[in-house]
């Protein structure tokens, strides 16, 4: 069978406006789609340029497909499954700086690039004072990027107008600030000249995004039904869910420039992306952390089997709208339509997403997911969130064990064992102190400031309320301890 290439499906020039450093699944599902849908509205008329960030790897199967591939989108969209699959086209080229450097910088020259966007992990964005000026291409992307940046500014004599947008996806706080913080580092270092620094911090703008899609990738296991039903081969074919949001801020105004709003997409132009950091980490990530050890415990093994049980489904919801959403300050309406859309995401029926694998690091989760809600429900209530709480205790439960092997706890379900994975201090102090008396072994668990960076056991009564939950869930189990306190 032969290979998707642009004789199959036809492909637009367009002029070159977006670098994009990074050709993974995840930009391409989010990122280059949505410059796609762009294009078919009207608004955009640009291509993208992808550049491999490591040296690991080569560009062959993109440039085998003519940058060519399937997008397809499964998941509940208004509560019916799914399935909507789109050829992306914007793609004009994927180069290698290790392969063809002069071929990259090259695109610095393009006179209506607009765009910079990247995604090279949350280990992407780093100073190192190892690179060095003359290492063509730099070690680390900032380096690449300074380099790019010089080479743009110097092809065009310092011209305003040629500055660039940047729009880094990593998944760092403020990571527009941060990488323009190493750029600037990197010029000091290689002594570049100070019109050059001017031209970079006053010309381009650096903004720091949030995003969301989940994307799981190539569907492996369907290769034969999904290439005979398309009549071609697509190995770059990449499988994400309908949600989305990307969240870009900047004291500009982009909304004209950046033309994503028109073409109906989930994109949000804001000068503070903070509320909405809040809100994702506190509204989608507290809840998977505040009832996943719960649900496992209680018979579970994926999200979705959870929001088929009735009562994990109930906690769940309750968490969400009793105690996490009343501490936020972004528009209630707003909180409530993400929350449903967090619900829609969790009964996606294409997706299996383990518990035990967002099990992983659960302690430094929940102080970052879960901790913040618990502290201002108090602060505004002057009373402990009972979900949140028994969330604790849910957690102790999953993490007590007293078998250390290869790194891992080694926890029990009844006759099943499963593994519990954080850091080594951490499954330390299980091992420790699990078997202790109740009170003992709570109180050590909440006041230690190293898990939390504060001692949570002078919260009000929070110490009997998890002994109790605890000391429950030891003798009824799980499920039933969830009955007796949560059942609707």
């Amino acid at each position: 069978m032969r290979r998707l290439n642009k004789e199959i499906v036809s492909k637009p020039q367009r002029p070159v406006k977006v670098l994009q450093y990074g050709e993974g699944n995840f930009l391409r599902a989010f990122v280059d789609y949505m410059f796609d849908i762009c294009n078919e509205e009207g608004s955009f008329d640009g291509s993208i340029v992808m550049v491999k960030p490591t040296n690991r790897g080569g560009v062959e199967k993109y440039k085998a497909q003519d940058n060519l591939y399937n997008v397809s989108l499964r998941g509940l969209v208004d509560g019916k499954a799914t399935v909507t699959n789109r050829v992306i086209t914007s793609i004009h080229d994927t180069i290698s700086p290790y392969e063809d450097y002069e071929g990259y910088v090259s695109y610095a020259h393009e006179a209506k690039l607009e765009y910079i966007v990247s995604n090279t992990t949350e280990a992407g964005i780093v100073w190192d004072e190892a690179d060095k000026w003359d290492i063509n291409p730099s070690i680390t992307f900032p380096g690449k990027l300074t380099k790019f940046l010089y080479e743009r500014f110097t092809f065009f004599n310092g011209n305003k107008d040629k500055g660039l947008i940047i729009l880094p996806v990593e998944l760092i706080d403020d990571n527009g600030k941060v990488l323009l913080e190493c750029v600037n580092k990197y010029i000091d270092l290689w002594g570049l000249s100070l019109d050059f620094k001017t031209w970079v911090n006053e010309s381009c703008e650096f903004c720091s995004t949030l995003v969301d899609r989940i994307v799981s990738g190539f569907p492996k296991g369907e290769e034969e039904k999904l290439y005979e039903e398309l009549g071609y081969e697509d190995e770059l074919f990449t499988v994400g869910e309908p949600f989305a949001l990307w969240v870009i801020e900047s004291k500009l105004d982009l909304k004209e420039r950046l033309p994503f709003t028109r073409a109906g997409l989930p994109v949000v132009y804001t000068d503070d992306l903070k509320p909405y950091k809040k809100r994702k980490v506190r509204i989608l990530n507290g809840a998977h952390t505040s009832f996943v050890l719960a649900s496992y415990l209680a018979g579970n093994d994926i999200v979705l089997e959870s929001m088929k049980d009735k009562l994990i489904y109930d906690f769940m919801k309750d968490t969400l709208y009793k105690e996490v959403i009343p501490t936020l300050t972004l528009d209630k309406k707003d909180l409530e339509d993400f929350a449903e859309a967090v619900i829609e995401r969790f009964e996606n029926p294409f997706v299996k997403h383990a518990l035990l694998s967002i099990s992983l690091n659960s302690v430094s989760k929940w102080k970052a997911r879960c901790m913040p809600s618990l502290l201002d429900y108090i602060s505004q209530k002057n009373e402990l969130p009972l979900h949140l709480t028994f969330s604790l205790a849910a957690l102790m439960a999953f993490y007590s064990s007293t078998e250390l092997k290869e790194n891992a706890l080694v926890g029990k379900r009844g006759n099943e064992e499963y593994p519990i994975k954080d850091d080594l201090s951490v499954l330390e102090f299980f091992k420790e102190y699990s078997t202790k008396d109740t009170k003992e072994f709570v109180h050590a668990f909440l006041s230690n400031e190293e898990f939390w960076g504060q001692d949570l056991s002078t919260l009000l009564d929070i110490e009997e309320r998890v002994c109790a939950y605890l000391e429950k869930i030891r003798l009824l189990g799980m499920r039933e301890t969830l009955t007796k306190e949560f059942a609707h």
